[in-house]
C-alpha cells in the first residue's frame, strides 16, 4: 500500500515578502530509498501556503526585468504600462506562471481561504482590455519574438489550465486570453519550421521544454497544426539523439536539464516501444535500478542566477515523476531520487529572497501536479 507522507511546512506569514521577511523554515519529509512507493500530497493547508507566493508577486511591479528592447522613445513605459496583465513577478513568464500556479491551486482546492481574493486578481489582471495591450505589444517589430519559447510554453500551459478548469470564471478568463493564445500558438507554428537545430541549454531557450509544455496545449485542446509541427520538429531534432552527456549538468545557473527536458517531450511525442527503445539508447544508465544523480547544490539563495539550481531541483524531480507516472513497470525506481531533488529545494521555498520566490513555487506546484 502506498503511504502518504506529509510535507509539513511551518512558516511565519506575519510580514511575508517585506525587504527583510521574518524567516522559520518549512519541515519536510519525504520518501526514502527504502520505500519507494511513498508518494507527496498536496494538502489544502499547504496549498494555502503556497498560494501567498503568487498572490504576492504577481501585483507587485517591482523590482522588474523586462526584457524589453527599445526602437525609441515612445516604446519607454513602466511595466504595467507595457504588460497590464504580466507586469508582476520580477519578469513577463514568471508573471504568466504565477498566474498558471493561482488557477492550478483554485481548480484543485476550491475551498482556497483566499479563493475569492485569487479570483478578483485574476479577473482583473486577465481582463479583455488588459490581454488585448499584450497582444498588441508583439506587433512590436522589435519585440516580436518577446519571450521565446519559454514565456510562450507558459502562456499555453496558462490557456490551458483554464481550458480544463471547469468553473464559470475559468470560461470568462479563458475568453479574454484568447487572442493572445492563439497568437503564441501561431507563433509557435510559424517558429518551428525554421528552426533547424535545437537550442540545449538548461535556461529559458530550451527547445525541448517549451515544445513539451506546447504539446500539452495542443493536445488538450486539440490544435492539430500545432502538434503536427511540434511532432515535426521534436522528431527531426532528438529521435536519433544517443547517449546524453548528464554528467556534464548542471551548468551554474540552470534550472532545466537540457537531457531531463529531451526526455519530458520524447514521452510525449512517441509511442511506448518507441519511447523506450528510444530512452535505453539515450540515457541507458536511468534503467539501473541503483541509478543515482546528486542534488543541485544551492551556496547563495539571494544571487538570481545562482538560485536557479534550486528550479533544476525541481525540474528534474518533474520530469522522473512524469516518466515513473506514465512508465511505472520500468522506471519506478527513480521515484526516490525526485523525491530527494525535490526535498532539496522545497524548504526554501517560501520566506526566502524574492530572487527565487518569485517564480520558484510554480516550480513546485507543477512537479507535485506531476507526481
Amino acid at each position: 500500500m502506498k503511504h502518504i507522507v506529509s510535507i509539513a511546512l511551518s512558516i511565519l506569514l506575519l510580514g511575508f515578502f517585506s525587504c527583510k521577511p521574518e524567516k522559520k523554515e518549512p519541515q519536510v519529509s519525504i520518501g526514502s530509498e527504502e520505500n519507494p512507493e511513498e508518494i507527496i500530497e498536496l494538502t489544502l493547508e499547504q496549498a494555502n501556503i503556497l498560494a501567498t507566493l503568487p498572490v504576492e508577486c504577481i501585483t507587485k511591479e517591482y523590482p522588474n526585468k523586462l526584457g524589453h528592447v527599445l526602437g525609441g522613445e515612445k516604446d519607454l513605459g513602466s511595466p504595467k504600462t507595457l504588460h497590464p496583465a504580466f507586469y508582476g513577478c520580477f519578469d513577463w513568464h514568471s508573471a504568466v506562471h504565477g498566474h498558471w500556479s493561482l488557477v492550478r491551486l483554485l481548480k484543485t482546492f476550491p475551498d482556497l481561504e483566499e479563493a475569492e481574493k485569487i479570483r478578483q486578481i485574476l479577473s482583473e489582471n486577465l481582463s479583455q482590455e488588459n490581454i488585448a495591450t499584450e497582444v498588441a505589444y508583439f506587433d512590436n517589430k522589435h519585440n516580436r519574438n518577446y519571450e521565446r519559447t519559454y514565456g510562450w510554453g507558459w502562456l499555453l500551459k496558462l490557456a490551458e489550465e483554464l481550458h480544463n478548469f471547469d468553473d464559470p470564471v475559468a470560461r470568462e478568463l479563458e475568453q479574454n486570453l484568447e487572442p493572445l493564445t492563439q497568437l503564441i500558438a501561431q507563433k509557435f507554428v510559424a517558429y518551428l519550421p525554421k528552426l533547424q537545430y535545437p537550442v540545449r541549454v538548461g535556461t529559458h531557450t530550451n527547445t525541448a521544454f517549451g515544445l513539451a509544455f506546447a504539446w500539452d496545449y495542443a493536445k488538450s485542446l486539440k490544435h492539430q497544426e500545432l502538434k503536427d509541427a511540434i511532432q515535426d520538429r521534436a522528431l527531426a531534432f532528438y529521435q536519433k539523439d544517443s547517449g546524453c552527456p548528464l554528467a556534464w549538468e548542471p551548468s551554474g545557473a540552470d534550472f532545466l536539464s537540457p537531457c531531463f527536458e529531451e526526455i519530458d517531450l520524447m514521452r510525449r511525442i512517441l509511442n511506448k516501444e518507441d519511447f523506450l527503445n528510444w530512452i535505453n539508447n539515450f540515457m541507458p544508465d536511468l534503467k539501473e535500478i541503483n541509478f543515482d544523480l546528486p542534488e543541485a547544490i544551492v551556496v547563495d539563495r539571494k544571487d538570481g542566477q545562482l538560485v536557479h539550481l534550486d528550479g533544476l531541483n525541481f525540474s528534474r524531480a518533474w520530469v522522473l515523476y512524469g516518466l515513473t507516472k506514465q512508465y511505472p513497470d520500468e522506471y519506478s525506481h527513480v521515484l526516490p531520487l525526485a523525491h530527494k531533488h525535490f526535498a532539496y529545494s522545497f524548504p526554501n521555498l517560501v520566506g526566502d529572497d524574492y530572487e527565487g520566490g518569485h517564480w520558484l513555487g510554480s516550480f513546485a506546484i507543477y512537479a507535485l501536479g506531476e507526481r
